[in-house]
């Protein structure tokens, strides 16, 4: 039965640079990188490519040998150019020179009613799609293997300036519909659509059959898929459930109608530093200097793969994360600003005494910088974490257990139902300046391989 979810909890960081719902004219990307970090949980990495080698998209670039049934595959055709390595071998990024005109592996069509789930699971598993298919608990590229209870998509957004869903799925609805109903039959139990109860839904999941429809609302982290479970199906030791991004479904949509792994993408190009915040089509794993290079306000920035929150920072000429359909330009905050926190500020802030006048005009938006204000200090909270965590779980308690590597307490406090993302707020608000993010992933390795 699809529910109503209000959620109370949480904090909108309002900022300069929402994207334009236009396509921005610019050069595209010429090169494009497979970059096995993006991969939560990828252990042992086998390159099934050399350099000088040509491929298509969806030729199979490697696989990872602890689950080598799943195949990662190029996003574009063209010339593998460089296979970069770091300290001891560790294999970085595997980059490809794009043709002008992107060719595709036919990987053929499939009849959904025609495969037994067996026979579904291997061709997915081969095509290159599989890897938008997440795990919980843990956040790791799922195991082919297993069996959901449930399986989850979120329909929404609402990290700093997130993209549209309506605007970037523009005209994929036969291909979403396809691609949950391929879902539908990877799980004994129900596919979950949630969607944003506080406007219309967007076009794209306006009609869509084969699946739950739940409604939530409320500030950030409303929008985040770990949220949303814990509200609909808990989870518990023992239990698997899957998560799909709207963009993976489309993938795998398009694997099921045209019978090709389509990688290609409207991206939200955003943040105060950008001169044309718009959006732009390219592919996973673009190169993207041609779309920040000479569309900057000023020289000294950060690039962003991703939010703000939860992105990966990149150089001008690094590539757009496999997960990520935004990159985000703010000012680099590499300053020293004495007694800067206890002075009076126009800056946005959770805590009233650190932002009073950001409150006095809760919808303005804000140029925030990357400066931390502050170096790591004792770990004191007050209430500060569950204020913004809109789950029944005890953050702090849990953060502390994970620093005392507490495997018991670890469990109860509700190390299974998190992943980073979910307690990305507690960094924002946190005044100890702890990684947060870091320590949960910590916390989740102890868990995964104990």
């Amino acid at each position: 039965m699809s529910k109503i979810v209000k959620l109370k909890k949480g904090f909108d960081i309002k900022l300069v640079g929402k994207a334009n719902q236009e396509l921005a004219d610019l050069a595209p990307a010429q090169t494009f990188a497979i970059k096995p970090t993006d991969f939560i949980g990828l252990q042992r990495p086998k390159v099934l490519v050399n350099e000088g080698d040509t491929v298509k998209a969806g030729t199979p670039i490697m696989f990872d040998k602890a689950m080598d049934q799943v195949i990662y595959a190029s996003p574009v055709s063209g010339e593998v150019i460089e296979i970069k390595r770091g300290d001891k071998r560790k294999l970085l990024e595997i980059k490809i020179l794009a043709d002008q005109t992107v060719s595709h592996e036919n990987l053929g069509k499939v009849d959904i009613a025609s495969l037994d789930r067996e026979a579904l699971v291997s061709k997915i598993a081969v095509s290159g799609v599989w890897p938008n298919i997440i795990q919980r608990p843990f956040g790791i590229v799922a195991n082919p293997a297993d069996t959901p209870k449930a399986i989850f998509i979120s329909g929404f957004d609402t990290h700093p300036l997130a993209p549209d869903y309506g605007f970037a799925l523009k005209g994929e609805e036969k291909y979403f519909q396809a691609g949950v109903d391929a879902l539908a039959k990877l799980t004994t139990g129900k596919v979950h659509l949630n969607l944003d109860g506080e406007i219309p839904a967007p076009t794209v999941f306006a009609n869509v059959k084969n699946a739950e429809i739940n409604k939530f609302s409320g500030p950030h982290p409303a929008g985040n898929v770990g949220i949303q479970i814990h509200h609909l199906d808990p989870i518990n030791k023992g239990d698997i459930v899957w998560t799909v991004s709207p963009f993976g479904v489309v993938q795998l949509g398009k694997l099921i109608l045209e019978g090709v792994y389509d990688a290609s993408k409207l991206v939200a190009l955003t943040g105060s530093e950008l001169t044309n915040a718009a959006y732009v089509k390219t592919y996973s794993g673009a190169c993207v200097s041609t779309f920040v290079k000479g569309n900057l306000n000023s020289g000294h920035v950060r690039v962003v793969s991703g939010n703000v929150l939860t992105g990966e920072k990149i150089s001008l000429d690094g590539f757009l994360g496999f997960y990520h359909h935004q990159i985000t330009v703010i000012p680099e905050g590499d300053y020293y600003e004495f007694l800067g926190w206890a002075l009076p500020s126009k800056r946005l802030s959770f805590h009233r005494a650190l932002g009073l006048l950001s409150f006095l005009n809760p919808n303005k938006e804000h140029v925030m910088d990357s400066n931390a204000r502050g170096e790591e200090r004792a770990f004191v909270q007050t209430g500060v974490f569950e204020s913004v965590t809109p789950m029944d779980i005890l953050p702090v308690y849990l953060l502390k257990a994970i620093l005392a590597e507490d495997f018991d307490e670890m469990e109860e406090l509700g190390i299974y139902e998190i992943v980073e993302e979910d307690l990305a707020l507690c960094e924002f608000v946190d005044v100890s300046k702890h990684p947060v993010q870091q320590m949960v992933r910590k916390g989740i390795e102890l868990i995964q391989y104990s």
